[in-house]
């Protein structure tokens, strides 16, 4: 895959839900050259407007989210400890002896009780956010407050690496959806196309919904990392989607029933290029669609997403082939869309 150093620096640049700046600002470098106009809202999502050969049928908003699930500091103890709580879905279990960054500068390491001073019901037992802490190497309340303060954010260790067909990284979720709309914003646009990163969705859909209200887009395309559960322990059938087998394309989540034709189309856009794609078969979750489709006149909208596995955690996983046939897909169906084809 081409531009394998942008992917990377996107999944490594820290932007933990309500301070996408170190994001927003590698998103702009990279776009400004591409966009005919660019907005910056008030909450801070981009607003990209491309123009291209044509006017469209329907307006067409591609949407992808530029915040990533972290934590955020609450307090700080007596003996220079950090509490926090997430911010965004993150399980308790996998917390424990993770190396974080305090400020995207300030290393640290979440301690919790060790195994070795725990009894036989404690071992068992899943930690509790709040009986977890950061430990950043101070000794004293005074010496931990001279690089951090309470309100600032962390997030999981950056990291990215590249082998045997894929890529595992921090905030493929959804880096990998940011990624998609760069490229195809590289391309030649059949139609004039907006094109939003938005903030906020790890912590209840915000940014998206603002950025719908001031696009009114007729039809929205959401690019996102999604869940796959194609690892041991889980049953194929219980999987949602795979690794290797395309992008997954969601006909229904918790927040939102999905065009039926554009649903329908983007299978069958898949079989006649002979282009792996896999319809999403689970309605657990939600993402930016459940606010874009509902706002003002609403939209009809959809949501193709990259498979990844262990989302949500320091590092999760995506197939290289399932980011690209990503941008083919949704390059041919954000044409048929925007020309009135299907709908």
């Amino acid at each position: 895959m081409e531009n394998m150093e942008l992917l990377e620096k996107l999944c490594t640049a820290i932007g933990v839900s309500g301070e996408e700046d170190e994001v927003r600002a590698l998103i702009l470098k990279e776009i400004t050259p591409l966009a005919d106009r660019i907005e910056v809202t008030p909450l801070g999502n981009i607003v990209a407007f491309k123009q291209g050969q044509k006017r469209p049928v329907k307006k067409l908003m591609l949407c992808a989210h530029m915040d990533e699930v972290g934590f955020v500091v609450t307090n700080i103890t007596e003996d220079g400890f950090l509490k926090f709580q997430t911010i965004g879905g993150i399980r308790p279990e996998i917390l424990s002896g993770r190396p974080v960054l305090v400020n995207g500068a300030v290393p640290g390491v979440i301690c919790a009780k060790p195994v070795h001073l725990m009894d036989e019901n404690e071992r068992v037992k899943s930690v509790p956010v709040d009986a977890l802490a950061i430990d950043i190497g101070a000794s004293t309340r005074a010496e931990a407050e001279a690089v951090v303060q309470i309100g600032d954010n962390a997030s999981f260790l950056p990291f990215f690496e590249v082998s045997h067909g894929t890529v595992k990284a921090k905030a493929l979720d959804d880096r990998t959806g940011c990624f998609v709309l760069i490229e195809l914003m590289r391309t030649a646009l059949e139609f004039d196309t907006y094109f939003v990163f938005s903030v906020q969705e790890e912590i209840g859909l915000r940014g998206a919904g603002t950025a719908a209200y001031i696009v009114e887009p007729d039809a929205a395309i959401v690019l996102e990392g999604t869940t796959a559960g194609d690892v041991a322990g889980v049953e194929p059938i219980d999987a949602v989607c795979h690794l290797g087998r395309g992008p997954a394309v969601a006909f229904i989540d918790k927040r939102t029933i999905f065009s039926r034709a554009f649903f329908r189309r983007a299978l069958e856009i898949g079989r006649e290029n002979g282009m792996a794609c896999q319809p999403k078969t689970a309605s657990a979750g939600s993402n930016d669609a459940g606010v874009i489709h509902v706002t003002k006149a609403g939209a009809q909208t959809i949501t193709l997403a990259v498979p990844c596995r262990y989302i949500h955690g320091p590092v999760a996983m995506a197939c290289v082939i399932d980011i690209e046939n990503t941008i083919r897909l949704t390059a041919q169906l954000m044409a048929e869309i925007a020309g009135g084809l299907v709908g």
